[in-house]
């Protein structure tokens, strides 16, 4: 007698133990933002000095593109060129190996690299989360330069986080870069008969140390060294002899004013609306975010800052990672509590209740290691996984212990009932199961996230069929002991099989009731699948946004940073708002520098009253009231992320092409004024990003050859003069030091100053630039753009407040209209509208595939085809529900209710095969109307509890309570809708359509 018991013990105690392991598991798993998704995009950055967009496209751009299309596997090439610089952004297929591709682009690009203009310059990198930084701090001080505080952010502070486990590096971003200025004085250098390039000829042989040869002597091997390093100092510098003779030494200092300063910038970066240091901290692939980001916070925050740096921490990804965390904790919590009380008014016993309790924590923990062992990390998709897989788990344990409660008598064993009920468990768990086969296989950014988000509810969803086939009994029979049996089937006789007799005895008499209520269905979900918003990825309250801004092209940083203070002001005013930092000349995704263009992160306070979105409206009703000549592009941050991991930031792209590429700027500016009228469309921008005006100066070789001079020795001295050439590298303990020589204060020179611009010819006199050149101003050169090699301007836009597919649907009408674009003109729509038709179109053959799926298995289990499809029939009625509850949520329907739409076929599937199994049973002895009609009453109990607590579970997240959980409102609201429906048209619906389809010959 003692074997039995030995047995359950040892199933719970192994449960135990697979939990342990679980727990150990789940706290050594990676946590991130994202799934660990390879995303099959390389970005080239290409750098050629200063030359015009037009020059740059034809001799670096082009060749370029066209060496890595050749490239294998390379689907769409798309650039972007201004003024000396290019990007060029690569695609290749889901589910390459990035790490080749992108050796074999490096590869490419290097062999082209010999044809290019001398000095260009590239850079190669794959685009995955781990390009972001996952926190960043801003470093300021009222008493310290910015190059003290770039020396303790450089050498201090990286060193101090370089040791994280994870961290793949840290940057300092900002001003601060020391460097030694030599200011020459024009007259001064004429008077001498010197140029700018004798200045700097003599301090780099002044500063000089190298091997010159080796000696041996007396059995010793003597390494020779010139040892004349220049130390870091200005008054070394100034003291550099530049001439000797009878008259005296002539010296650096006679001819240059010699300051110490910094690196010239273009760019600026600012934290709360002061110049500030940034610090970005990034992790490896596969590390670990949250420790990272925890770690990095504690050392600096221990670290002893001298007296007067203040340390602001505007950006960290943890904190919404922790929130989602919080979320999903609690979510499960509340569903589980809730079920907890499902469980205990229908069954009226505290141990079964408890039972149930018990399980799922531990069905929850040993899925974790199942997780580590298929090489998953923590993030929003797992987390989402693991909160809507508790409605499911739940099922299984509930539908199990009700039978056992409702078989288990003096002659029956739980074990026994057990038995009993293995065949209809393992058939509706499959049912729910086979859905997420197909769901692997979508490609694109929707199947590298609904495959993890699949693979963590399968594995949910398996280990609660394995507990609920062995744990469940065990515990029910350790817990039910002492317990008095409950009545078998006792729904049979209270008022919910009363209230069910009713409404089944009604319709069976009068069928054409439930065909009119079933039509009415379909039709009111056809009706709602037109009121019914679309969208692309879940909008998801981050408590952060990212705004992206554009001053008029060619605007100097002071002019852009004077109307940018306008947005800060309007930034302050919010109560919302709890820092923001800016990057003027660059940008958080790396974008083409450009000294009108840069990006602020807005950090929201945690209590915040209003959401993001409604914050982001008020922002940008403001600036475009008060800033109006600046224009801004607001997203939230990880809707910004994943736009900059697939270039298609925006969700409205009108992509124009034309055969005379001449005509798109005013194609272009035609869009996008009739794109602003279009209800719901905002941050319309026109694609027409100019790189500002320039002075094109045009050497005359004729002229420049009677002063002794060649059109390239003009053009260095000018370049010499306005940007300086660094002529050495002064050693120090920490780092080196260049010395810049150029013309005193290029910075404050003004147009009129550059034709009076001393150049001194090799035989020592000197002549103005005006002598041999003509200077030509040049205004609104245009940044080009070219999508598989095709001349493009994008036109973009953003939605607020509408769906994504009735605004397209107004976009097409207006460009269809006769005239609206010109003849030879084309468009194609890309942004994340072509990423939510590719994700529906995959998504429409996985829901077709999954009802396949479920069709073959109904026909393994019963063999009965018109069985097969009334069941099925019935699963498909519960879109016309979700389509419902998506509308009455005011949810989009989105990739996620997408998924949603596919599960709620596996689970009405699920809740048929309970009822048509015992149907099954019953028809071996009585006939089928009867049997119907028993299986109906039988699991009348058991699909009620189990709809209704899987209802209750998922309300946490239909509800989107807490930060982050949005991400998996949409498929909780559409299974919770999909749940109301059929758990009446299971009991009642299923069994009358069997009986009156299913059943003839």
């Amino acid at each position: 007698m003692s074997q039995p018991s030995d047995r359950r013990i040892v199933i719970v105690l192994l449960a135990c133990m697979l939990a342990i392991v679980g727990g150990f598991a789940a706290a050594g798993l990676p946590i991130g933002l994202f799934p660990q998704v390879s995303f099959p995009r390389v970005v080239v950055d290409l750098d050629a000095g200063d030359r015009p967009a037009a020059q740059m496209v034809q001799l670096v751009t082009r060749p370029v593109e066209e060496a890595v299309r050749g490239v294998n596997g390379v689907n769409h090439v798309r650039s972007d060129t201004t003024r000396g610089s290019a990007q060029i952004s690569v695609d290749f297929g889901w589910g390459r190996d990035m790490t080749a591709s992108t050796l074999l682009l490096d590869a490419a690009i290097g062999r082209v690299l010999p044809t290019l203009p001398a000095g260009t310059r590239y850079d190669v990198r794959r685009m995955d989360p781990t390009e972001f930084p996952i926190a960043a701090y801003a470093l300021q001080s009222d008493r310290m330069s910015s190059v003290e505080l770039r020396d303790i952010a450089q050498n201090q502070l990286v060193p101090l986080l370089a040791s994280i486990p994870g961290l793949a590096h840290t940057t300092v971003q900002g001003d601060g870069v020391a460097e030694i200025e030599v200011d020459a004085d024009p007259r001064r250098l004429a008077a001498y008969g010197l140029s700018l390039s004798d200045i700097g000829a003599a301090i780099s042989a002044a500063n000089q140390l190298q091997a010159v040869g080796r000696i041996q002597d007396r059995n010793s091997l003597y390494l020779v060294l010139s040892d004349h390093p220049l130390p870091q100092d200005v008054d070394a510098i100034s003291h550099v002899v530049l001439k000797a003779g009878s008259k005296g030494w002539l010296h650096v200092s006679d001819v240059a004013s010699v300051r110490a300063g910094t690196v010239p910038q273009w760019m600026q970066t600012s934290e709360d609306g002061r110049p500030a240091l940034l610090l970005n901290i990034y992790q490896q692939p596969g590390g670990n975010a949250l420790d990272i980001a925890t770690q990095a916070r504690t050392r600096l925050e221990s670290f002893q800052f001298p007296a007067g740096i203040r340390l602001t921490r505007w950006y960290d990804q943890s904190d919404l990672i922790i929130q989602s965390a919080h979320s999903v904790r609690d979510a499960v919590v509340i569903g589980l509590l809730l079920a907890a009380a499902v469980l205990m008014w229908f069954l009226r016993s505290a141990r079964i209740t408890l039972t149930a309790v018990l399980c799922v924590p531990l069905i929850l923990a040993i899925t974790m290691g199942l997780l580590m062992l298929f090489g998953q990390s923590l993030n929003v998709m797992t987390l989402g996984g693991i909160a809507a897989a508790v409605g499911l788990v739940i099922d299984d344990v509930i539908v199990m212990l009700e039978h056992i409660v409702s078989r288990t008598t003096a002659r029956v064993a739980p074990q026994q009932a057990a038995k009993e009920f293995i065949k209809p468990l393992t058939g509706s768990s499959a049912a729910t199961l086979i859905v997420f086969l197909p769901l692997g296989m979508l490609g694109g950014v929707t199947g590298a996230f609904s495959k993890v988000l699949s693979l963590t509810m399968a594995s949910c969803l398996l280990v609660s069929w394995a507990a609920s086939m062995w744990l469940v009994p065990a515990l029910a029979q350790i817990m039910q002991s002492r317990a008095a049996p409950a009545p078998a089937h006792s729904g049979e006789t209270g008022r919910m099989g009363r209230l069910h007799g009713r409404i089944y005895n009604a319709l069976e008499k009068t069928q054409w009731l439930l065909w009119l209520g079933l039509l009415g269905m379909v039709g009111a979900g056809f009706w709602a699948y037109g009121k019914v918003g679309t969208g692309f990825m879940p909008h998801v309250d981050e408590s952060g946004f990212v705004l992206d801004y554009y001053s008029d092209p060619g605007t100097s940083l002071p002019e852009t940073n004077r109307q940018i203070a306008q947005i800060e002001a309007i930034l302050r005013r919010q109560p919302e708002v709890q820092t923001f930092s800016r990057r003027l000349g660059t940008g958080m995704g790396g974008d083409l520098g450009q000294s009108y263009h840069g990006d602020m992160f807005v950090r929201l306070k945690a209590d915040h009253v209003r959401s993001t979105d409604e914050v982001m409206s008020a922002v940008r009703a403001s600036i475009a009231v008060e800033v109006p000549h600046v224009q801004v592009d607001l997203a939230q941050q990880m809707e910004d992320l994943i736009g900059d991991l697939t270039a298609v930031p925006q969700p409205i792209e009108v992509k124009l092409y034309a055969s005379v590429p001449d005509a798109l700027p005013a194609q272009a500016l035609r869009v996008a004024e009739a794109l602003r009228h279009v209800p719901g469309v905002v941050d319309v921008a026109d694609g027409l990003k100019l790189a500002g005006s320039a002075l094109d100066i045009q050497v005359d070789p004729d002229r420049a050859a009677i002063e002794g001079e060649t059109v390239a020795m003009v053009t260095d001295a000018v370049s010499m003069a306005l940007s300086g050439t660094v002529v050495t590298q002064l050693p120090g303990a920490l780092h080196g030091v260049g010395v810049r020589v150029r013309m005193a204060d290029p910075e404050q020179w003004k147009v009129t100053d550059l034709p009076r611009l001393p150049i001194r010819a090799p035989d020592g006199h000197v002549f103005p630039l005006s002598r041999v050149a003509t200077i030509r101003a040049v205004s609104g050169q245009p940044q080009l753009s070219r999508d598989n090699l095709q001349p493009m301007i994008a036109v973009t836009a953003r939605i607020e407040g509408r769906g994504m597919r009735a605004t397209i649907a107004d976009i097409r009408g207006l460009l269809g209209r006769p005239g609206e674009l010109a003849a030879g003109t084309h468009y194609t729509l890309g942004g994340l509208y072509q990423q939510q038709q590719t994700a529906f179109a995959g998504l429409v053959k996985v829901f077709l595939l999954a009802l396949a799926a479920e069709f073959a298995l109904l026909l393994l289990l019963y063999g009965r085809i018109r069985l097969a499809l009334v069941i099925l029939g019935c699963a498909l009625f519960s879109i016309s529900a979700a389509f419902l509850g998506l509308w009455l949520a005011g949810v989009e329907l989105n990739i996620t209710a997408m998924m949603g739409l596919t599960m709620i076929i596996g689970i009405g599937t699920e809740m048929a095969i309970f009822l048509v199994s015992e149907y099954m049973r019953l028809e071996q002895s009585m006939p089928s109307q009867e049997a119907l009609r028993l299986a109906s009453i039988h699991r009348l109990r058991p699909i009620v509890m189990t709809s209704l607590a899987a209802i209750l579970t998922l309300t946490p997240l239909a509800l989107s309570l807490g930060q982050g959980s949005g991400f998996q409102q949409p498929l909780a609201v559409v299974i919770i809708a999909g749940l109301l429906l059929q758990c009446p048209l299971m009991l009642i619906g299923l069994p009358l359509l069997i009986g009156r389809l299913a059943l003839r010959h």
